[in-house]
């Protein structure tokens, strides 16, 4: 890595979601060498974060020390550590960042301290500090506005696997999917690795989803559970918003969302609702032709959203809950919701796809009454491409009076916004179409194969 040919100190912060993989990419990229290693503890108080940190310096190597009563004591004493070291790059890798900056603990000051007056200093440390509070890390350490201002040299925001990364990770483990089959995981779990990882070889899709999700003993049983206490602290008004939003697939404008989760309107709203935003859980977007006031909420989540869907609604506790309803009218309805959220998560495929990912291009929602699009995508070109996402297991048959549908919500967007824009007609299917669909009106179509582009 670059960082231990620079010719200064680095420092870098790699943060995203919950079991994105970070703490793995780090170790792997440093070959799991280094001078120092330490994570904080989830919920712990000043002192206990304090003798860890201290056991962590005696597992680098370093004597008994006295313990150390606030973290300034702390970073002098890894200071120490550090100084008696021969020449070289030492890495210091500190992960679960956030959680060590416990109530009046001063450790944001403390760390930056110890990085402006010690390690800055110096041309041989390389400080990575990692953390799945992916708000906390932006706030105060990628956009802190105090002593490390523009400190970091490097960050890098580890996102969910894409579809193409799903298929190379299921290649390298010889898992044998179809494309359809990697399609199906990934409506259910997204592209979180960590997921993924609990696949077994030799199992379908659908009989390891029934062992993940629906055994007592399934890695993703409790996951629900875990997920947003261990990512915010007080994560009560969060999972309100969370619920609020699963009961509602288009999302809601602010003021529903909190009428619908019976939450006042205050700064600890909205900063939950940032923090879900910079997480990934929701997204954040307006209406073509609404102001930014008038932006809608959405649940983005895979997990969260088949946890709603389906493992909430297993009350018998059927083991095989999955399978036994594959191909079932609440599966199939799922199937279909599911798959435009996977369209949603890959733009950057449709619009490469389209051929315009060079154009600049927003995606955007939009509804009227007899009018709804969950994906139209605005060109600078002066183009906008209505998608209209369709999912089957097998060719879609498109009747004539769908494309006539189609071809009315396009003409209401056209009166409604007023836009002299040219609006093509795209059709995203998972397999492509049977011969003889009526297709007279649409301008472009895609497939499942598009979104597994790199």
């Amino acid at each position: 890595m670059s960082a231990l040919q620079s010719p200064r100190s680095e420092f870098i912060a790699v943060y995203g979601r919950r079991r994105v993989g970070k703490t793995f990419l780090i170790r792997e990229t440093f070959d799991y060498k280094f001078a120092f290693q330490h994570t904080g503890i989830l919920d712990a108080p000043l002192r206990e974060q304090l003798s860890e940190f201290r056991q962590s310096l005696y597992r680098a190597g370093m004597k008994p020390r006295a313990l150390p009563k606030t973290w300034n004591e702390a970073f002098h004493q890894l200071e120490d550590w550090l100084e008696s070291l021969p020449e070289g790059k030492k890495v210091v890798f500190i992960d679960e960042l956030p959680w060590m900056d416990t109530v009046r603990s001063n450790f944001i000051r403390a760390l930056d301290h110890f990085w402006n007056s010690w390690a800055t200093a110096r041309k041989d440390i390389v400080l990575v500090v990692c953390g799945s509070a992916t708000s906390w890390i932006i706030d105060n350490i990628v956009m802190n506005y105090g002593g490390l201002h523009n400190r970091l040299t490097k960050k890098i925001h580890l996102r969910p696997f894409t579809l193409h990364e799903c298929e190379l990770y299921c290649k390298s483990e010889h898992f044998g999917y179809k494309r359809s089959h990697i399609m199906e995981a990934y409506m259910a779990i997204g592209g979180i690795p960590y997921y993924w990882s609990f696949l077994t070889k030799g199992l379908s899709v659908a009989q390891n989803l029934d062992r993940m999700f629906f055994d007592e003993d399934g890695e993703l049983a409790q996951e629900y559970d875990a997920l947003y206490a261990s990512l915010f602290k007080n994560p009560d008004v969060h999972i309100a918003i969370i619920n609020a939003l699963s009961t509602k697939k288009a999302g809601m404008l602010r003021a529903e969302l909190l009428k619908k989760a019976n939450l006042r309107d205050s700064e600890r709203f909205n900063k939950a609702l940032k923090e879900l935003e910079q997480c990934g859980f929701i997204r954040k977007y307006t209406c073509l032709g609404k102001k930014v006031k008038d932006a809608m909420y959405q649940l983005m989540d895979n997990y969260t959203l088949f946890y709603f869907q389906f493992v909430l609604k297993n009350k018998n506790g059927d083991k095989c809950f999955w399978s036994s309803m594959y191909n079932s009218p609440l599966h199939n309805s799922w199937s279909g919701l599911a798959f435009e959220r996977v369209c949603l998560q890959h733009i950057e495929q449709i619009k490469r796809g389209l051929g315009f990912s060079a154009v600049v291009s927003t995606a955007h929602s939009w509804s009227a009454p007899g009018a709804q699009i969950d994906l139209l995508i605005d060109r600078n070109d002066d183009v906008i491409n209505v998608c209209e996402m369709k999912y089957s297991k097998a060719k879609y048959a498109l009747q004539q009076r769908e494309t006539e549908h189609m071809q009315n919500r396009i003409e209401i967007l056209q009166r409604e916004t007023g836009t002299h824009k040219t609006i093509m007609l795209t059709l995203i299917t998972a397999h492509g179409l049977t011969p003889g669909s009526d297709t007279h009106c649409i301008q472009s179509m895609l497939t499942m194969d598009d979104l597994f582009a790199p």
